[in-house]
């Protein structure tokens, strides 16, 4: 290949490579890698959203920075990535939920929303003139049935069903996690909360102050309070301390015998 032809495939999104890579999709991926931690968790009466809320400057209104964002009354969506990408898939979304409503008289399900989106971010990995949208996203809201759902999409426009999962930077980290502690038959709200919570500590140092958390359930949703957060993050840090006192004094026991 001549300097001039061997990068076309990698600067053109509708080439592939001749290993069978899409490069530009899979640097749209390594984009979603670089964005804040977002944590999903589905209860037995609730789903959880959780995003690492970067330091803002002192100077900067907050309430304009937003990673958890309302699709429809009764699906929201966190995101990793880039926030203008998300700005975009988010309002496509929105006119989506308002479309089906006008068209059918009743809110879209929880499971066509996602389709919707993960199909939009899959037809920008197909065409000329567009570039994938550097965004993962996790959906989750109630549909008339009161079942929780939750949902994946990344840039590849694949989606899938989960109880529980993260995106974003060390989102490898928290799955691991989520995989350990995950108790399917014994997940409340509180119990759900709980974990989203501490599976985003496994990552995020400061504390409550950069940690931001939805409560979604059937009949309503809530931003968990300022005030609660920093209660539930001290109770937990408590119980770490516990368990590594716990483990040192096991080891110690072990190594006297």
């Amino acid at each position: 290949f001549s300097p001039v032809t061997m990068p076309s495939y990698d600067r053109a999104i509708t080439v592939f490579s001749p290993d069978g890579h899409l490069f530009q999709v899979e640097y749209a991926m390594e984009a979603v890698k670089k964005g804040a931690t977002a944590v999903a968790v589905r209860g037995t009466d609730s789903v959880i959203l959780a995003i690492e809320r970067k330091a803002a400057s002192k100077l900067q209104d907050t309430r304009t920075v937003k990673k958890i964002c309302k699709l429809d009354d009764n699906i929201f969506l966190a995101f990793a990535g880039l926030t203008a990408d998300a700005r975009v898939l988010v309002n496509k979304s929105r006119i989506e939920a308002q479309s089906h409503r006008l068209n059918f008289d009743d809110p879209i399900s929880v499971d066509n929303l996602t389709r919707y989106i993960a199909h939009t971010q899959q037809r920008y990995t197909q065409s000329g003139g567009m570039r994938p949208f550097g965004v993962s996203t996790l959906i989750g809201g109630f549909d008339d049935d009161g079942v929780p759902k939750l949902f994946h999409t990344d840039p590849t426009g694949v989606f899938s069903a989960w109880k529980a999962n993260a995106t974003g930077r060390n989102s490898n980290t928290v799955r691991e996690y989520l995989e350990k502690h995950y108790e399917a038959g014994d997940m409340t709200k509180d119990g759900a909360t709980k974990l989203a919570v501490r599976a985003l500590l496994e990552v995020v140092e400061s504390g409550s102050k950069n940690i931001e958390v939805l409560i979604i359930t059937k009949d309503s949703q809530e931003f968990l309070e300022e005030e609660s957060l920093s209660t539930l993050v001290t109770a937990i840090e408590k119980e770490k301390e516990e368990e590594e006192a716990k483990r040192k004094a096991k080891g110690t026991g072990s190594t006297n015998v």
